[in-house]
């Protein structure tokens, strides 16, 4: 996942590029309260033609479902059907805050997006008689609405990037891919569970799904070296992704079993001890969110993602630079490889 912020476009774009040629599947872009998610892959769109594009992810409640319809339909338009849309409910620290809309009913109106976006993808007429989302409005001059631009020739893939379990239970009913994040495959489980009731509550197979997961990958003889740069990441995850009240991450791995920590962590970062938090992070915590280590180590951590469930390894190629990044993502996807082959 890409979230440029003031990095150079072109150098950006020439990753992309690179992961192409070593035959990556996907590359995401994500958003927060920075770029928006939208605008650079539709710059990276231009100059690729095989690798699929995703949003990862779009802000679900920033924007009507409608627009999260049009969007992505011209999006799936652009990229000639490389797109996919992967949406979130972000939370109400940058709901409210950045936004200045209401958090309220988070889950039942990631469901009903979807379902309108995937109207308007339809080509049918938008009628919609929702709990969150009525369309057309009632007692308006509105009527229901066809897209001009007509049905996408294929569907758009949507993948849902949840973490609480009722969400993860309608990723499981409705999405076609789950973005994962705070995932460790020792204990899958705490997602995976959840998204296999929901999907037996629909009638489907978890082999509809596609599960993303991973991390940042790097190599290095030295193991330990490679830890504590990822420490001020998960102390950030814990302690500032959200309010005290709702942090979604805090909680998926507290439910991992690392309630004290987490918690620890997190009343550490928020009294402004930034360094402190990060010191709270332990090394085991650091290597199972992630692919670090030798050859060998990363060869496992592969195997162990494809052992719990995972469809699709999602990675961060370390690296101080363009070069050293690509020469990080090759060596991984020699790696995978390998693994697949076995």
């Amino acid at each position: 996942m890409f979230g440029f912020g003031r990095e150079n476009w072109e150098r950006a774009v020439d990753f992309v590029v690179e992961a192409e040629k070593l035959g990556v599947h996907s590359a995401w872009f994500a958003e927060a309260w920075g770029s928006d998610a939208i605008s650079p892959l539709a710059f990276v769109a231009a100059r690729t033609s095989k690798i699929k594009l995703g949003t990862g992810i779009m802000q679900a409640g920033s924007r009507t479902p409608a627009l999260v319809g049009m969007t992505a339909s011209t999006l799936a338009s652009l990229t000639g059907g490389r797109f996919i849309l992967g949406l979130g409910t972000s939370g109400p620290q940058v709901i409210e805050g950045w936004h200045g809309l209401k958090w309220e009913t988070p889950i039942r109106r990631m469901r009903e997006i979807v379902e309108i976006a995937r109207l308007v993808m339809s080509g049918e007429r938008v009628s919609y008689d929702g709990k969150v989302y009525t369309l057309p409005r009632p007692g308006g001059e509105g009527k229901a609405i066809k897209s001009s631009m007509g049905a996408v020739s294929q569907p758009v893939p949507v993948y849902l990037a949840t973490l609480g379990p009722k969400s993860l239970e309608m990723t499981g009913e409705i999405a076609d891919g789950w973005l994962g994040t705070s995932f460790m495959s020792e204990h899958a489980d705490v997602f995976f569970d959840h998204i296999k009731t929901g999907a037996k509550k629909a009638g489907r197979s978890m082999d509809d799904i596609d599960l993303q997961a991973g991390g940042v990958v790097a190599f290095s003889d030295d193991v330990e070296s490679l830890y504590p740069a990822r420490k001020p990441g998960l102390a950030f995850t814990l302690g500032a992704m959200g309010s005290k009240t709702h942090n979604f991450y805090n909680e998926a791995f507290q439910r991992a079993g690392y309630q004290e920590l987490a918690l620890k962590a997190q009343s550490t970062w928020i009294e402004g001890d930034k360094e402190a938090a990060s010191a709270i992070i332990p090394d085991e915590m650091v290597a199972q969110t992630n692919l670090l280590g030798t050859e060998d180590m990363v060869r496992d951590r592969i195997r162990a993602y494809r052992d719990c469930g995972v469809t699709t390894i999602r990675v961060d190629p370390d690296g101080r630079g363009i070069e050293e990044r690509v020469a990080t993502l090759g060596l991984f996807m020699r790696l995978l490889d390998e693994v697949n082959g076995e």
